[in-house]
């Protein structure tokens, strides 16, 4: 029977996209170059004033770059994808290219540190005024919004490290401002923001879209049109991205959705025997029953993630002996890759905020966050219990 092609599932796109420039290549090739040769000097002028070329100047774009965008905007069902430096790359040249000196922001309070600190210190420099509210209360993200000045609106979800939800049909369903969402800690084989009405979407690739702990990238998906805008301010922000990392991270994505799986099924294991354990005060991961978002978990994420995070009874004391005695993870800052990464937020990602703002964002010093890895389940269970043994040998 003839008809239509049916539209290819997540886990085939992850490994069908970004292919255009292969010319018959399986694996994608690397353009380590800087620039290209022009063969006329119209060309070379049609280059330099169209929107996105990858065949001109490295700032501008590069073929292993643009195969990586393509990928993730196909993950994303976005029309385009933008790819910079590092994901606070992304974040800064969006939020630069898209809000002027009297412009308003509305912002969650649960943010990265760094993203945070460039709402509350690098904006106001600049003139423009951000609100932060609490992004577990949709009213409170839709009621910040100031009709005709408030030009966007910025989520995390889910939220780093507590794990914490912000309902994405609520902010889709905002009207006025572009409505851009952090979906780093999530990515798209979890939950797609696109889908829910918002405007674009923004990962640190470094984590779990490229997974190897090998590249350093960030990435924004969304329509055309905005993409191109933020295009024009990257290439003056000059947060570009290297093609050896985006040829890094296109392998990375071949096998997402694999990856994906196996850490979320592990961490659903940890997050079970962590609740269970005396020395746990609380568990945070949406894959529980005993998370209060559960119900909107079930609603806009496949699945639970590979992010853990739990508060120990004996505060810094306690997150410190837990965090050095795990013997097969390794105790380092970052998430999404194929080792089990522990950190304490208080002392590295959550280090340069004040106590008060660490208090207000949920850290405590007992905060342990968990990025689970690709190891045994059983090994992983057991590292932790051994290292927990260490806080409290009961």
């Amino acid at each position: 029977m003839s008809g239509e092609v049916p539209e290819p599932r997540l886990d085939t796109r992850a490994i069908l996209a970004g292919r255009q420039d292969n010319e018959g290549s399986l694996a994608h090739p690397l353009w380590a170059t800087t620039t290209f040769e022009s063969t006329t000097l119209d060309e070379g002028q049609r280059q330099a004033t169209s929107a996105r070329p990858s065949r001109f100047y490295g700032r501008y774009g590069n073929p292993t770059v643009r195969g990586f965008e393509d990928a993730v905007a196909a993950l994303e069902g976005a029309e385009a994808a933008q790819a910079f430096a590092s994901g606070m790359g992304a974040i800064s040249s969006l939020v630069l290219a898209l809000c002027s000196k009297g412009d308003h922001v509305v912002a969650t309070r649960q943010l990265y540190s760094s993203t945070a600190l460039l709402f509350q210190g690098v904006c106001p420099r600049f003139g423009i005024e951000v609100t932060l509210v609490d992004g577990v209360d949709s009213e409170a993200v839709a009621g910040a919004v100031v009709p005709g000045r408030t030009v966007l609106v910025f989520v995390e979800t889910p939220t780093n490290p507590l794990l914490q939800l912000v309902d994405l049909d609520a902010v889709g369903a905002i009207q006025g401002p572009l409505r851009v969402v952090d979906s780093t800690f999530a990515g798209p084989m979890i939950q797609r923001p696109l889908e829910h009405g918002v405007d674009l979407v923004v990962h640190s690739a470094t984590k779990g879209l490229a997974g190897h702990n090998d590249a350093t990238l960030g990435v924004v998906a969304g329509a055309e049109d905005l993409l191109q805008w933020i295009w024009s301010y990257h290439t003056i922000h000059g947060a570009v991205a290297s093609p050896h990392d985006a040829h890094s991270a296109l392998r990375g994505i071949r096998t997402l959705p694999v990856r994906v799986e196996r850490q979320s099924a592990t961490a659903q294991r940890v997050a079970e025997f962590l609740e269970d354990h005396p020395a746990v005060a609380q568990v945070h991961y949406p894959g529980l029953e005993s998370h209060p978002q559960r119900d909107l978990a079930k609603r806009q994420m496949a699945l639970g993630g590979g992010l853990v995070s739990f508060d120990l009874a004996g505060g810094w004391e306690a997150g410190r002996r837990f965090a050095e005695a795990v013997r097969l993870a390794h105790l380092a800052p970052s998430l999404g890759g194929p080792e089990t990464l522990v950190t304490h937020p208080a002392s590295t990602t959550a280090a340069n905020l004040t106590p008060e703002d660490r208090a207000a964002m949920g850290v405590g010093d007992g905060l342990v966050r968990l990025s689970i890895g690709l190891e045994h389940p059983d090994d992983v269970v057991a590292d932790i219990a051994g290292a927990l043994a260490a806080v409290d040998p009961r």
